[in-house]
């Protein structure tokens, strides 16, 4: 079963009569050398996959299509520890994500997501759409339930895990080498990530320590460029991961007024993989995958191209997105942007048209002070990228549902308020009481 079939099968079960439209974008593996770049040479060789799922809603035969959820996510294969980190970077939903953390052909599984309690995730303006309800998910018992092989007794526990042994790390192939690893090695670096922005700060900025005699014209290039790697690793050993973490508490993205948490997983297979590593290459493409810029065209689309505050303009985005992902695996070479700038049946709205980018907006490279960023393998994929074609699209990529389930029980006067609405728990703020003088 692939992943838009057991996708598809996680909605079977969903209460009420209506018809779910799903697009599932996975890239083929490419080489990523960023995953751990602060870690000691060699480092570790890493095959990134994106990942993009979106989920279309339509009540009846005769209703227009709207999109009602979204994942955003990215798989890191590590073939030398037979791991693998899933980082899930956006994802408003609870149901799909409990089918997407489905078993890798892997050892050990990594799962790490940055939860953020807020009005919208990837569907710009939405939090002005009428009737929309933002809800703070549990990732503690999504993770929990996601797959079977993660329903049994899971130890959850405050804190990090980079410091029990059970479960090896990622991008440490032996620890018993003798050498305590550094928050570089340990902590993995993902784009638009509040930890890699604070490891980039703990390596770059401290200037005293990259003082290196200028005067000395007989030092080569070469040993002052090693000596700048050695101060940047003295730099991260400095910090430990408990200390880390407890500043990371005090960054801005924890202290801003929202809700946050980090959610990390690891669980390892009861059965070890019997499949070579050698037999099949990692490069390999699969059926039903696409090129990675597809997917980067099809998000930045969907950010900076269109938006969702109302059923009319909601309606218009998804048509004009489904359309296009369908032109794109046809061999469309552009993505349509949304009719921003003209007017929507039932809409009197006019603004105008803005300019779509060609790439989606990220976090900015980190400022190096005068230390190179560590070279990307820019060493060519022996297989050539997979054409895709309808057939490919209506295999792997989209695939729809109709459900005929009884709706939701109503709720009881105890579990609703006096109006009949559910009742909203507000959190507020501790206040230590002040000691009387």
């Amino acid at each position: 079963m692939n992943l838009r079939d057991a996708l598809l099968a996680s909605l079977a079960n969903l209460p009420g009569s209506r018809q779910f439209h799903l697009h599932v974008l996975v890239s083929f593996p490419r080489k990523h050398s960023n995953l751990y770049p602060f870690a000691s040479q060699p480092r570790p060789k890493t095959y990134l996959q994106d990942i993009l799922i979106l989920l279309s809603e339509q009540a009846g035969p005769d209703a227009r299509r709207l999109f009602v959820s979204a994942i955003e996510a990215s798989v890191y294969h590590i073939p030398s520890t037979s791991s693998a980190i899933v980082y899930v970077s956006k994802s408003p939903t609870s149901t799909l994500v409990r089918a997407f953390l489905s078993p890798l052909p892997v050892d050990h599984l990594w799962i790490h997501l940055f939860a953020r309690a807020q009005s919208q995730y990837l569907f710009p303006n939405s939090a002005d759409f009428p009737g929309k309800t933002t809800v703070w998910a549990s990732w503690k018992l999504l993770t929990r339930s996601g797959t079977p092989a993660l329903r049994q007794s899971v130890t959850w526990v405050y804190g990090h895990p980079y410091s029990q042994t059970d479960i090896p790390l990622p991008g440490i192939s032996n620890r018993n080498a003798g050498v305590a690893p550094h928050i570089g090695q340990i902590i993995p670096w993902f784009d638009d990530d509040p930890k890699a922005r604070f490891i980039d700060e703990i390596a770059y900025t401290t200037e005293a320590d990259w003082q290196v005699d200028v005067q000395d014209k007989a030092v080569d290039k070469r040993d002052a460029h090693g000596q700048k790697e050695e101060q940047t690793t003295k730099t991260l050993k400095k910090v430990s991961v408990s200390e880390f973490w407890e500043r990371m508490s005090f960054r801005q993205e924890c202290i801003a007024g929202a809700i946050t948490g980090f959610f990390v997983m690891a669980v390892s297979s009861s059965s070890p993989q019997t499949v070579a590593r050698s037999e099949v290459s990692p490069l390999a493409p699969q059926p039903g995958q696409v090129a990675p810029q597809l997917i980067k065209r099809v998000l930045a689309s969907l950010m900076t191209g269109h938006e969702f505050p109302s059923v009319d303009r909601a309606a218009w985005s998804t048509k004009v997105l489904e359309e296009s992902i369908r032109g794109l695996c046809d061999g469309l070479g552009t993505v349509p942007a949304a009719n921003i700038g003209g007017n929507v049946a039932g809409s009197d709205r006019s603004t105008p048209e803005p300019t779509l980018t060609s790439s989606m907006p990220q976090t900015p490279p980190p400022r190096l002070v005068r230390v190179k960023h560590p070279v990307v393998d820019a060493s060519p994929n022996p297989f050539p990228e997979p054409a895709t074609s309808l057939e490919t699209y209506n295999a792997y990529i989209y695939g729809s549902l109709t459900v005929d389930n009884p709706g939701l029980p109503r709720k009881t006067p105890a579990e609703a308020g006096e109006d009949g609405e559910p009742k909203v728990t507000v959190l507020t703020v501790r206040r230590k009481k002040r000691a009387k003088p």
